[in-house]
């Protein structure tokens, strides 16, 4: 199973999500490869996560490679992506996005800013 599936199935069965908890709307992901597409649809209604194969309409649509999004989930930023011109956002709520980059893992070995605090602190 490749990284893409195994992040959305997992997110699938998380149910809720408390970083999203001030979030409502859809998302779909359409991720090319091998001249297909693959389609994942996450409906977000505060915090609580729906995840599907389903391809409908929604507030925001996500178009790059499923290996550029493979790369975003082994660390790699997706707004570099967009910045590259990888990836592409289109639909009527362009903040919902962002706010799902919130549940992309961080770079390997990669800290929170708040825990580097309290070792610094504590080392003092």
């Amino acid at each position: 199973m490749n990284p893409t599936t195994r992040f959305f199935e997992a997110l699938g069965q998380r149910g809720h999500e408390p970083l999203l908890e001030e979030a409502t709307g859809t998302i779909r992901f359409d991720l090319t490869h091998e001249h297909r597409v693959d389609r994942w649809f996450v409906a977000i209604e505060r915090g609580d996560l729906r995840v599907s194969r389903e391809g409908g309409e929604a507030d925001s649509v996500i178009h790059t490679s499923r290996t550029t999004f493979d790369r975003a989930l082994a660390g790699q930023s997706l707004y570099a992506a967009w910045l590259r011109n990888e990836l592409t956002i289109e639909g009527r709520n362009r903040s919902l996005p962002r706010l799902f980059t919130r549940l992309m893992p961080g770079r390997p070995g990669a800290r929170h800013p708040r825990d580097f605090r309290r070792e610094r602190r504590s080392a003092a």
